[in-house]
């Protein structure tokens, strides 16, 4: 969610900063007050491309910056850390745009400046529009298919079917690799046949194998230095002038104090014991320097056996897994030299088997699809109607496709009719804007819990309604605030009066400058009551008041 945004120069704004909190957040003002100034800050901040008109004037550019916090940035992290940014701390992110007039504009992403692109990327993981001319998600049938899918609960279906779907792309580019390659020549076999021996000639059997000859070779390359650390270990334990001989003359000293003093037996015990333990000490370490006094045979073998694993390595892959897969590709391609036409037989009967099981996962997913596409209908149906259309038509279209796809074989299409007679159109064919905004609304009210978009933005989601639907439509919004963050830009008071948060947008005229204000009026219940009045006819009409008053549940 955002927490904080500020504008500068954006307009008809000088400068602003708004703290904003969770829920529901509506925006209110006269026509052409300028509300539109904040649609156009998060619209910067989405990274979406904007024209320099929109720079103050009189002024040298604009700049818009934003601190959202997120419960759990680890998505937002992922993305950032693949594209090379910085994390977010405490899980908030920071974001800032400014536009020049006569410079490259700029972007920062948690403090380090960045491309567009970006920003644009970003953008599609925290924020969604709804409004005219701006970008909608369910205009796109990828992000349709995807949301019905959701909706269907066909997440392990679909999983299923992406894993066939790429073991079968797998062996059509083994097929077509093999029909475009030529038999190989004699001295190519002999490289083939040649590069496998070399593997060979390492004897690898497994990861333990080669770590085991590292560990050896690292052992006999310093075995020179080890003998002679050992035998210094050796001479001062059970030396002549070592530690267990003089030891030895002081257990004989301590038995016979312990004669004289019978409090000191057994101190005199743990003496003799601690000699013991350094004996047998001493005669591990000879053992040690016993086995570690290679000869210059065995360290040779080493050394060999060693560069040959290091050649290997460098040719064939960093890990004994990528050598011994190199292993099987030559291995493969050998075989193939021998019978060519026998291995394309065995593909095809493989690719075959592969289409079967594509074809099964595929209907079953279809199925699903078709059973959840005619419930999301009739959900968003009745829900239309509720927002005002009485006799609209809403359906969910699945199709099959001739062609495997990594989406499945099936796709699907939302398609939508305001009025009786006329044919369902899709989403991106209908032509009022406040009906495009209605049935999004509708489908986001019924796929919230789906939608890991933090921040909904709606503009004229209110066109062409009023009186009770109005009401119905603040409802659903205010619903949507459960798990998103929600902004509007609405006309309507029984919207603007279910907001959490309340901006109002005001233009402040003199003679020789126009500005616009943004302020909170959600604590100031009077403002906010004239506000309210105001949209309902007049500030000053008693009528509109207690109406007012109604809408807010005040007394």
């Amino acid at each position: 969610m955002i927490q904080f945004l500020r504008i500068q120069n954006l307009a008809l704004m000088t400068e602003t900063s708004l703290d904003l909190e969770a829920g529901f957040t509506v925006v209110t003002g006269e026509t052409g007050a300028g509300k539109s100034v904040l649609l156009g800050a998060l619209s910067m901040l989405a990274g979406n491309r904007i024209d320099k008109t929109i720079i103050r004037q009189g002024e040298s550019g604009c700049e818009v910056e934003a601190a959202l916090y997120f419960p759990n940035a680890s998505k937002i992290n992922t993305f950032l850390n693949d594209n090379g940014l910085p994390p977010c701390e405490e899980d908030v992110l920071l974001l800032r745009r400014s536009i020049s007039r006569t410079k490259m504009g700029k972007v920062f992403i948690n403090g380090k400046l960045c491309t567009l692109s970006l920003l644009s990327m970003l953008g599609k993981h925290w924020i969604d529009f709804h409004g005219p001319g701006e970008p909608q998600k369910l205009f796109d049938w990828q992000n349709q298919l995807e949301l019905l899918d959701s909706y269907a609960g066909s997440a392990m279906d679909m999983a299923v079917y992406q894993e066939l779907f790429s073991e079968w792309k797998s062996l059509l580019r083994q097929k077509e690799e093999i029909q475009n390659k030529s038999q190989l020549s004699e001295d190519e076999l002999f490289y083939y046949q040649s590069q496998m021996e070399q593997i060979d000639a390492v004897d690898i059997i497994s990861e333990a194998a080669i770590e085991a000859l590292e560990s050896d070779f690292s052992v006999a390359n310093q075995a020179a230095e080890l003998v002679q650390l050992l035998e210094q270990v050796e001479e001062g334990l059970g030396g002549d002038e070592g530690v267990i001989g003089k030891l030895g003359r002081l257990v004989m000293t301590t038995g016979r104090i312990a004669n004289i003093d019978k409090r000191t037996a057994e101190l005199a015990v743990r003496l003799n014991q601690a000699v013991v333990e350094l004996d047998d000490i001493n005669a591990e370490f000879f053992n040690l320097r016993r086995k570690s006094d290679f000869n210059e045979m065995e360290i040779a073998s080493f050394q060999e056996r060693m560069d040959k694993w290091l050649e290997v390595r460098r040719k064939f892959g960093p890990s004994v897994k990528q050598v011994m897969a190199n292993r099987e590709r030559l291995s493969l391609r050998v075989e193939m030299q021998a019978d060519i036409e026998g291995t394309l037989g065995k593909l095809d009967n493989l690719i075959k088997s592969k289409e079967n099981e594509l074809h099964e996962a595929g209907s079953r997913l279809r199925a699903k699809r078709e059973k959840a596409a005619t419930n999301l209908a009739k959900e968003t149906a009745s829900l239309l109607d509720s927002l005002g259309f009485k006799k609209a038509r809403f359906d969910v279209i699945v199709y099959a496709e001739n062609a495997f796809r990594e989406h499945g074989n099936s796709r699907c299409e939302y398609v939508f009719s305001a009025n009786p007679g006329q044919e369902p159109l899709p989403l991106n064919k209908i032509a009022s804007s406040g009906e495009t905004a209605r049935v999004m609304l509708a489908l986001k009210t019924l796929l919230a819990k789906l939608d890991d978009t933090p921040v909904l933005v709606f503009d004229e989601v209110d066109a062409n309604v009023g009186g009770e639907i109005g009401t119905v439509v603040g409802e659903r919004l205010a619903e949507l605030s459960g798990n998103h963050q929600v902004f509007c830009v609405t006309h309507l008071p029984q919207v603007a009066a279910k907001g959490k948060q309340h901006f109002l947008v005001e233009k402040i005229q003199t003679d020789d400058d126009t500005k616009v204000s943004i302020e909170p009026i959600h604590d100031d219940e009077t403002a906010r009551l004239g506000e309210l009045a105001r949209m309902l006819g007049s500030r000053r009409s008693k009528v509109a008041r207690t109406h007012a008053r109604e809408l807010l549940g005040v007394s």
